[in-house]
Parts: structure tokens; sequence; C-alpha cells
């Protein structure tokens, strides 16, 4: 028996160091190793480890084929600031750290096992993609891997992580899941690659700018987060998991009260200009109303025009949306509503509550906005925030027009609170364009058209835009002094915290895709 375990232990020691010479090329491309990954991201001596000494089955291998133990991922368990998550970690020295039946089958079981014990799953890709020799057995592997993301959908929560080559059909899990990082300079995620793209249609193009971090960050919106390297992009995981729940049963982890609820923040009125039309900052504002402005902005480069993140108030997990007038004066397009409106299902399924900061001119016109579908993508993010059941709390800090004060979680489609600053603007449009329609012909027979034009404007602001016009028809709460927002916010948050809702009886609705 001594001698048996002798044999055991000294086998596990040779495949955990695995082979010198491909760990030394994966440090040349300036990757780490998927063990070295898995140190970084979990706590010390928290790993446990299953199917170490899995292999490739040997039917199908030709005569002295490699069948190295592993099969190219690392799996298991471990804990983030002591808290269950599960783990698979894509082995590029070994394969390459391409998908056989046996690699997917070690990626199913974590998978399983998550699922099962309720913890978050966490996939670090790595990877050439489907294994070629293996045949219908490694796309039969991708399509177990996708069936289980579907599952998990919105009962864990599941984060990718890509710190090197995702080609083909493995780019669909990192797609499916929750949050996606990526690393600037090694990661790489397409389903056709360079070559084949230049084979079909003659375009020559590099992997990164075809697929690289910055173009799934700023274009295509695939990656939800950028990093220039493994250890800031590892620790971003470790911080994103601290803030989620476990499943979707559970509540978001809380930090100690802060004592918010009579905080006053009277920098908030310098913040935003009183002017409709004066650019600020939004990010400004959500670091004054959360806990020591820590704010884990979603979609940083994507979308810019609406803002997306995770943050507390009061010691209490919040996912905060608000309209960015630093891009494109705040209004919302096709890619900024698709934006917010995943952000808004991600939050309704943890049971994190929804802070909506709306300063917002209306939907972006023009004809390759309408021709691009951008009344189906308003809809997503209407059927998003009608949809959640979670705590809603909107603040109108200046401007809210038209359809886009609706979808920005107005009570009208069921915000439980709605606030507004002094400075609110709640109409069907601007007062100079109401009046341009409205008194049409007055103004054309006009002797001085300006004259009456502001005579107009002004009467229509004191009728229709005054600060108390929606308060006093039950559709804002409170007006309150900006410097209140953040007690305000963190009263509010109170009050909901026990919402309870029941969702009518149905298989599922159908979101307008």
């Amino acid at each position: 028996m001594v001698e048996l375990n002798g044999e055991r232990q000294s086998l596990r020691e040779r495949i955990v160091a695995g082979a010198p010479a491909a760990i030394e090329r994966q440090h040349a491309l300036g990757k780490r190793t998927a063990r070295e990954r898995l140190d970084l991201l979990l706590d010390e001596n928290s790993f446990t480890e299953v199917d170490l000494y899995r292999r490739r089955g040997a039917t199908g291998a030709g005569p002295g084929e490699r069948r190295p133990h592993t099969d190219g991922v690392v799996a298991g368990s471990g804990t983030i600031e002591g808290r269950r998550v599960f783990v698979y970690a894509q082995d590029f020295t070994v394969f390459g750290g391409s998908l056989g039946e046996s690699h997917a089958a070690k990626i199913h079981k974590v998978m399983d096992l998550a699922i099962a014990t309720g913890a978050p799953l966490i996939g670090l890709n790595d990877s050439g993609g489907a294994r070629i020799q293996e045949g219908v057995l490694a796309l039969h592997g991708f399509g177990g891997i996708f069936r289980r993301n579907v599952e998990a959908s919105g009962v864990i929560p599941q984060i990718n992580v890509i710190l090197g080559p995702c080609a083909g059909g493995a780019a669909y899990s990192p797609a499916l899941a929750d949050v996606t990082f990526m690393v600037r300079g090694t990661a790489k995620m397409y389903l056709t690659g360079p070559d084949v793209v230049e084979a079909v249609s003659g375009e020559r193009v590099g992997h990164d700018e075809l697929g690289g971090a910055d173009v799934h960050g700023g274009l295509s919106g695939v990656a939800t987060v950028v990093h220039d390297d493994e250890e800031s992009c590892l620790a971003d995981v470790r911080y994103l998991v601290s803030m989620l729940p476990g499943n979707n049963l559970d509540p978001a982890p809380a930090a100690a009260s802060r004592g918010a609820t009579t905080q006053l923040r009277p920098r908030l009125a310098d913040i935003v200009p009183a002017e409709p039309n004066q650019p600020y900052d939004i990010r400004a504002v959500v670091e004054e109303l959360v806990d020591d402005g820590e704010f884990f902005e979603l979609h940083e480069l994507w979308a810019r025009n609406i803002v997306c993140g995770l943050a507390r108030i009061d010691g209490a997990v919040v996912g905060v949306v608000g309209n960015q007038p630093l891009v494109l004066a705040g209004v919302l397009d096709r890619a900024a509503a698709q934006k917010a409106a995943r952000f808004v299902r991600f939050c309704d399924s943890f049971n994190i509550p929804l802070v909506t900061l709306v300063d917002v001119p209306g939907f972006l016109p023009g004809t390759e906005q309408e021709h691009g579908g951008i009344i189906r993508y308003g809809a997503q993010l209407l059927y998003a925030y009608c949809e959640a059941t979670v705590p809603r709390i909107q603040v109108i800090l200046r401007k809210a027009y038209g359809g886009a004060y609706i979808v920005m979680d107005s009570r009208s489609i069921g915000a439980d609170l709605s606030l507004a600053w002094p400075t609110n603007e709640i109409a069907v449009m601007g007062a100079e364009g109401a009046v341009n329609i409205l008194h049409r012909r007055e103004l054309a027979a006009a002797a001085d058209p300006a004259r009456l034009r502001a005579r107009l404007v002004r009467e229509y602001t004191e009728e229709f835009m005054h600060p108390q016009y929606a308060a006093e028809r039950g559709l804002v709460d409170d007006v309150i002094d900006p410097a209140d927002t953040r007690s305000a916010v963190a009263r509010g948050l109170a009050m909901l915290r026990d919402k309870r809702s029941r969702p009518p009886q149905r298989k599922h609705g159908n979101v307008p895709l």
C-alpha cells in the first residue's frame, strides 16, 4: 500500500507540475498557465480538483498518440473570500486547450455541480477550439456546455474569462454567460478566423482587428469588461463575485450599514448643470450616491450613452442604470437599449435592486436607427423593466422626454418609487418642439415670430413642465433637493427590502429579440 500511495503521489505531482517546455512556451506568449490563473483567482489552498487523472479515451486514438492526464482542462471548486465557486480553466499547454470528449465531460461535471449546489460558475478560456481529430464528439461536447449554460441562466451567476484564443463554437459559451472578461493582447474571440474570412471574402484582417478585446469591448458588446493584464482581470473577477449572490434564491452579500439614510451630498447640485443642454458625467453622480464612490461598471466601452454597473448603497448591492449626457447627449439608441435591457434582466435574476438615473432627451432619430430596429430594441428595454420584480427606484435629474421617459423605469411601467430633482422636465417633448407643433400657424403669421415663440415657450414651460407637474398627478412620489438623493434612495431601498411579487402563471414571455 505504501508503494502504491507513493506511485500515486508521484503521478499526481507530475500531472500538476505539467510539461516544462510547454509551460515555457505559454509564458513566452505572455500568458499564465491554467493552474497559475487558478492560484490568482481562488483563495489560497481552497481548490479541490475533480478528474485530475482523466484522459482521452484510447478508442479512436492512433498508435503512439499522446493521452495526457487532465485532457487540457483543470476543473473543480474553490472559494473567493470564503464563498464557494466552481471553475474550469482550459490548459493551453495540453493539446492547445482544444476541446474533446473527455475535456468537455469535465466541464459538464463542474457545471452540473455548480447548478446543483447553487454556486457561481467561472470559466477561464484559453483554447484552440474543437479537437478536430475527435470530430463530432467534440461538437457534441460543445453542445452539452451550451445546454447547461442555458439551464443555469438566471439560476447561478455565470462568468467567462477569455485569456487566449476562443474560436468557433467555443465563442457561444461566453456569449451566453452573464459577464465576460477579456484581456488585451492575448484574448481573441471569433466564429471564423482571419484565414477563413480571407478565403471566403478576400478581406485581410488580423486576429486583434477581427476579435480582440477592444473589438468586443467597444464594438460588438460581447465583452463586458476589458483589462490590460491577467492579474488585474482576475482580481476584478474576485471583486465581482463578492457583489453577487450564489444563486437566484439567495440575497446579494450585504456589507455593514454606512448611515446613508441621513447623509447629504451637496456636491450633486454642482455636478449637474441646471441648463438641460449642458453635458456632465453621470458617473460623477453615481460616485456621490454609492458607498465609498465604488462603482463596478459593465460594458464601459460599448454603448457609452448609457451607464450600467453594480455598487453598494448603505451596504446593499444595487444595479445602477443612468443616461450619459457626455455621449450623444444621453439619447437612447439601439445599442444603449440592448445594453440596459440585458443588465436589468441580470439584476432581476439575482435579486439586485435597481436604481435608474434619468436624464434623457429621447430616442436617437434617423433612418439608420429606424431601419435597424430601434423600435424592437427599445421594446427589449421596456420588456426588461416591466418584467423586473426587484425593488426599483427612479430618479429624474433633468430631462425625461417622450417614450424614452417611459422606458427608463417610469411609474407607469412599474417603478416602486419615483423621485425627481427640481430641475426635472417630464414631457412628451421639449418646450420648443412642442410650441413649434402646437402653434405652427400662429408663428407663421406672426410679425415677430421669435418674440412670440419665446413667450409661448415660457408659458408652456410654466404650465406643463414645472417641477411639481408630475408630482401633482402622482407620477413622481417626491421632488427632492439634489443633496438629499443618497439618503432618499437609501431610505427607499430600506422601505422596499421585503418587496414580494407573484408573476403570472406562464411558461415564459416572448421577449422582442
